[in-house]
């Protein structure tokens, strides 16, 4: 079957824009029609695939393509968005350490652009997720929870945004007002902290070796404790979600997505 929904990719010689790229002939309904890089690199120029050549200026790469999907950099992901709202393409983004202000600005752009936004793409660590929520909102705060993550050594957020997503769901499946649900996180201890705070939900993070990612979410009550985890050992379930996504997305109406939508997970 002849496909149809054309992709670019940004960081297309990256660690994840290069196994998109290698892993992207495996689905039939995608082709890769762009490829965007940094201004500057030596490979500008070539030929990635047959009518796709490596170009530095966003708009000739986004111009031939339904969906932009992007793993870079924060400033990189954040600079290319006023040109995918200037050609009107559909996003799929797994930049991680956005802050505050970005997130808001994705969201801005989201409400002209259907972008799929998540710290994570993994079909697994989605499904993950929504079983937080669901043992958060059953088990309440009288189970406390703590959150473990580790990665490879090179990886420069910490705690990790699927961590961040995964405390997120702890507080949604409590039902905790979102607005200051964050202050409840506690990101580090050392010395004389007391006891634990009522309701307080933990983050560590560990760095090590080439680790993709890993991450325990313990809930921790009188006597007993439920663990619900995930490990990683490769990258190439982040791409595949992330194809997913973008043969997901396609066509939708602006709109900020996560990969609850996608895996129609959402109503659940």
């Amino acid at each position: 079957m002849e496909a149809t929904v054309r992709v670019c990719v940004a960081g297309a010689l990256g660690r994840m824009g290069t196994r998109i790229r290698d892993l992207l002939p495996e689905e039939p309904a995608l082709r890769l029609a762009g490829a965007l890089e940094a201004a500057g690199v030596r490979r500008l120029g070539e030929s990635l695939a047959p009518g796709v050549v490596l170009v530095s200026d966003p708009e000739a790469a986004l111009a031939a393509s339904d969906v932009l999907i992007d793993f870079t950099v924060p400033a990189a992901t954040l600079a290319l968005l006023p040109s995918a709202e200037k050609v009107g393409i559909a996003c799929v983004i797994g930049t991680t350490g956005i802050d505050d202000a970005g997130r808001a600005a994705i969201a801005r752009a989201a409400e002209r652009l259907p972008i799929v936004y998540t710290p994570n793409f993994s079909i697994a660590v989605n499904v993950l997720t929504h079983l937080v929520r669901e043992a958060a909102r059953r088990l309440g705060e009288g189970y406390d929870a703590e959150i473990v993550e580790l990665h490879h050594a090179a990886k420069r957020d910490a705690p990790s945004g699927t961590a961040l997503r995964l405390a997120d769901a702890v507080v949604e499946g409590r039902g905790l007002p979102a607005e200051r649900a964050r202050e409840r996180f506690v990101r580090a201890r050392s010395g004389d902290t007391g006891p634990r705070p009522v309701g307080s939900i933990g983050l560590q993070a560990l760095r090590g070796g080439d680790n993709p990612g890993e991450h325990t979410v313990l809930f921790l009550g009188s006597g007993e404790r439920l663990e619900l985890a995930h490990r990683a050992m490769t990258r190439d379930h982040f791409v595949r979600g992330a194809l997913r996504a973008a043969a997901w997305v396609a066509g939708r109406g602006p709109g900020l997505y996560g990969m609850d939508e996608v895996l129609g997970l959402a109503a659940q």
